[in-house]
């Protein structure tokens, strides 16, 4: 049972889960991941902010009826849609039957959608500004659409300066123990936060963007996000990261990634490795887009500010893994990148310079270097391939 008071009469009531090895179906959870909900106590009224996965329902609804003490729950606030925090919400209905459901326009037609709980005296709809006071307790409800489904939204509690940020300021990683930040080490939780950045919420950077900006006014005790620690000491530091990322600011550093199916196109990632470190670059991540996970790759691709792609020609195309790492960042609208490509083929000289080509102008990202490989490095390709690092190292300068 992981129970906890976090500021006067506001609960935590998530669970862990450490079963789960691919989030979404797609991205793995070497470290699990939380599941958060939590409860409002007001001296009138109960609210249950969010759910959990079904699978976790179990331990979910006993943490919430310990919490409620008999009281019940009288709202339900869905801040976001998305099946690991809406599971549950037909056994919530099932336990406590006079709850009623509070969502926006788009949250209640996909409860229906979803759960097929048609009756509409059961919902509270709620606008941008809306309130409900819960006795002592105000909710205020801010619209925040496409952070990242079309009806998310983040509830304020003004008596305790604490936001309910729904998948906003979210990480990988179950909770071990301790929830809000000042009680554990966090530090794990930085690099999960840039992943499940990058890889959930990546493509919507200008809506995140949007919901910091009408945000920047509330004043910020804890921000109590559905994954992850809560935050309190840390407030700062997440939001500036979380402004970085959506904006599309990267760090100081170069990611290579390639595709290779004898070591040849590899040989000429880690030349080229070897010159940009001769050159000062200190931070490089070299990435096997066969064995790497995509859920790395994409996240060092986010972070860094220097993006350089190599490939196999493989059927006149693209190495699969690489083509499947370029959808990705398309998809995203990864910008504001020195980005530099090599390629190695054996007769379809211009094939994958083509095709990274066309990303690229898709991507409006210029291309700052390329060069390609006949067959095996040799003098001259080397020598291409140290230009081409240098011509990389320069720019990000």
């Amino acid at each position: 049972m992981h129970i906890k008071e976090i500021t006067r009469d506001v609960y935590y009531a998530g669970v862990n889960d450490r079963v789960t090895s691919l989030f979404e179906g797609l991205w793995p959870l070497p470290q699990g991941v939380s599941y958060n909900s939590y409860i409002v106590k007001g001296a009138d009224s109960v609210a249950l902010i969010d759910t959990v996965r079904i699978d976790e329902v179990r331990e979910f609804l006993n943490n919430v009826e310990t919490i409620a003490a008999g009281r019940g729950i009288d709202y339900l606030v869905i801040n976001h849609m998305e099946p690991d925090h809406s599971g549950s919400i037909p056994e919530v209905v099932r336990a406590y039957p006079g709850v009623k459901i509070v969502g926006n326009s788009q949250t209640i037609g996909m409860v229906k959608g979803f759960y097929h709980i048609d009756d509409d005296d059961r919902f509270v709809e709620v606008k941008d500004g809306s309130t409900i006071d819960l006795g002592g307790r105000t909710l205020t409800f801010h619209l925040t659409p496409m952070v990242h489904w079309p009806e998310t939204m983040m509830t304020y509690l003004a008596e305790e300066r604490l936001l309910f940020s729904g998948d906003a300021f979210g990480t990988f990683g179950a909770l071990n123990g301790g929830v809000i930040d000042s009680e554990m080490d966090t530090d794990r939780f930085l690099p999960e936060m840039y992943r499940y950045y990058s890889n959930i919420v990546g493509k919507y950077g200008k809506f995140v963007q949007r919901a910091l900006a009408k945000l920047s006014g509330l004043e910020l005790d804890y921000i109590c996000s559905t994954h992850g620690p809560v935050w309190h000491d840390r407030i700062k530091e997440v939001v500036a990261l979380y402004d970085q990322l959506s904006a599309y600011r990267s760090e100081p550093g170069v990611t290579i990634v390639y595709g290779s199916m004898y070591g040849n196109t590899a040989e000429v990632a880690e030349l080229i490795a070897r010159e940009l470190s001769a050159l000062g670059v200190r931070t490089i991540r070299v990435h096997n887009a066969s064995t790497s996970s995509m859920s790395d790759i994409i996240s060092d691709a986010f972070r860094y500010k220097g993006l350089i792609v190599g490939s196999a020609t493989y059927s006149m195309r693209l190495f699969p893994p690489v083509e499947t790492f370029m959808n990705a960042m398309e998809t995203r609208e990864v910008q504001d990148k020195v980005f530099a490509a090599f390629g190695g083929y054996t007769w379809a000289k211009g094939a994958v310079l083509a095709q990274i080509q066309q990303y690229c102008d898709r991507m409006k990202m210029p291309m700052v270097a390329g060069m390609t490989m006949r067959q095996t490095l040799d003098a001259d390709s080397a020598a291409e391939a140290r230009a081409l690092a240098a011509k990389v190292a320069e720019a990000m300068r």
